[in-house]
């Protein structure tokens, strides 16, 4: 099946699209005239918050829930996307696990939940988008696949070690995505810096630290959503990263930021 893109507004599925950085790309891309398909696992509320703001802005936003530790329920996410909007052209990859380990600590079962949610969940739904694509025989670079990814893959620290792992291998499967998904979708990296406060990370020291950059700031989310609105748009780039963190990946930190 063939879909006119002149004639059909564009959709964009967000994963983790219902809190923090997912939220603030979802908005931005309804801002845009994207209708944005909200992906949540636990968080609801919040998502049917995002698909509110969404709404304001673009002609449709809908809530779509899984877990995407769960194989099936990643598999089966991006077709019931389109069930409801009827054509997909774009996945941002924004749900991350980020629990914390070390050398000392590490084991199978942790690296299992982060590679599972933070590498594997990404590269079935890019699967899952170019497969969708081909059947709708979409032309050449009309999809695109964006991964949140880490400045800390540049700058690394052994804080964290499943997550930065898990980070890591999908940094390498964008660029193994991009070869292997053209000419149809594009795929495409966005390491962000030090960007959202948290419960390890509040107040004036986040402060300090977001300062901590050649630039003296590092990435904000509309930086971020900025970035990633400019990773969907141009149709020539695939297959590389864009860091936008002020330049901390340029900087050696010993430890992640919420440790220092």
């Amino acid at each position: 099946m063939s879909v006119n893109t002149a004639t059909h507004p564009r959709t964009v599925l967000v994963t983790g699209a219902g809190r923090r950085l997912g939220r603030e790309i979802a908005v931005a891309l309804a801002q845009a005239d994207w209708r944005v398909a909200v992906h949540y696992h636990t968080s609801r509320q919040h998502a049917l918050e995002t698909v509110a703001d969404c709404a304001q802005w673009t002609g449709g936003s809908a809530a779509f829930d899984a877990d995407l530790s769960d194989e099936a329920a990643t598999r089966s996410l991006l077709p019931r996307v389109v069930a409801e909007f009827g054509a997909v052209d774009a996945v941002v990859n924004s749900a991350a696990l980020f629990d914390y380990d070390d050398a000392a600590s590490f084991g199978h079962a942790q690296m299992e939940r982060h590679w599972r949610t933070n590498t594997a969940a990404p590269v079935l739904l890019a699967q899952a988008l170019a497969e969708h694509l081909a059947a709708r025989d979409a032309p050449a670079a009309s999809g695109c696949v964006v991964n949140l990814l880490d400045q800390k893959l540049f700058n690394p620290n052994p804080d964290f070690l499943s997550y930065t792992l898990s980070k890591a291998a999908l940094r390498s499967a964008t660029t193994l995505l991009a070869q292997a998904l053209a000419p149809r979708v594009r795929v495409v990296g966005v390491a962000p810096g030090l960007t959202l406060t948290s419960h390890l990370l509040t107040g004036q020291r986040f402060e300090q630290l977001h300062a901590a950059s050649p630039l003296g700031r590092s990435s904000t989310p509309a930086d971020v959503a900025a970035a990633v609105r400019f990773a969907l748009d141009n149709r020539s780039v695939t297959g590389t990263t864009l860091l936008v963190d002020g330049g901390q990946h340029l900087m050696r930190f010993e430890r992640d930021f919420s440790m220092m």
